[in-house]
């Protein structure tokens, strides 16, 4: 893994979030890659819950300023940033205001889904591409995590697929269980194909709910990885027929191993 640069993108990652298995798998795989010498850059949401002040937080003004263009809206991109202590992992937080001040997550105080999380992913994924672009690093490895990050994806292979930054990435989507009920809104694939994303390209999100988001994720990525033990029956029903590297769930006993090995010998070789 030595000097390989590898782009973690996830929807939660600990110490900023509560532990789960996405937000510790997250960590995990930056760490490994860290620890045996690879180049990690890890992105996430920067949501209102996160206290900034105990996590120094701080923001770039060289990279913010910016704004994306979310369904014919101009959208400021706000970038904080934080150093994950004792591991000297640099970690880029997407922000703005709009969609991301708020104290939760993906739900309101009713437990219903936000009903702009679908501009919130496609900002998410946007916002990371021309972060990455600003800095002009170009990622051997984009490692995707969690459902807010899983229109990333298909942005880099339709949206941006013209950028030579990312000619030669390779996309990897780690697949988890802890996901979300209903549907997100009915306007998700006219607000992609406001991006010039041909429908063709966005099948799965028609019907936008968690499982059709994360094929939607895999069918734009190069390898897959089953984060989770257990997965929905399309997923797996997917998995089993494609012929894309796919590495099989793993304890934590053996998972610095068998990633390793994933990363070189099935994603990079």
């Amino acid at each position: 893994m030595k000097d390989k640069r590898v782009l973690i993108v996830s929807s939660e990652v600990v110490p900023y979030l509560p532990e789960n298995e996405l937000s510790n798998t997250s960590f995990d795989v930056a760490k490994m890659v860290h620890g045996k010498g690879g180049q990690i850059r890890i992105f996430m949401p920067r949501y209102g819950l996160i206290n900034e002040r105990r996590h120094q937080l701080h923001e770039v003004i060289r990279l913010s300023g910016m704004n994306l263009v979310i369904n014919d809206m101009d959208m400021p991109l706000i970038i904080k940033v934080a150093s994950i202590p004792k591991e000297r992992m640099q970690v880029y937080f997407i922000d703005n205001d709009e969609y991301f001040k708020r104290k939760a997550l993906f739900t309101d105080e009713d437990n219903k889904l936000f009903e702009d999380n679908d501009e919130r992913a496609i900002f998410f994924a946007k916002g990371v591409v021309e972060t990455v672009k600003k800095l002009n690093w170009s990622p051997d490895v984009i490692h995707v995590h969690g459902w807010m990050a899983s229109l990333l994806p298909m942005y880099i292979k339709e949206y941006y697929k013209n950028d030579p930054l990312f000619a030669d990435s390779k996309i990897i989507t780690s697949l988890y269980n802890n996901g979300f009920e209903g549907l997100l809104s009915n306007e998700f694939i006219e607000k992609v194909k406001f991006d010039g994303i041909d429908e063709s390209k966005a099948q799965s999100i028609l019907n936008p709910n968690h499982t059709n988001l994360l094929l939607n994720a895999v069918q734009h990525s190069d390898a897959i990885v089953k984060a989770s033990e257990d997965l929905p029956a399309e997923l797996m029903e997917f998995l089993s027929e494609t012929e894309k590297p796919v590495l099989e769930y793993f304890s934590e006993e053996e998972f610095e191993t068998a990633y390793t090995d994933f990363y070189l010998t099935r994603v990079l070789s």
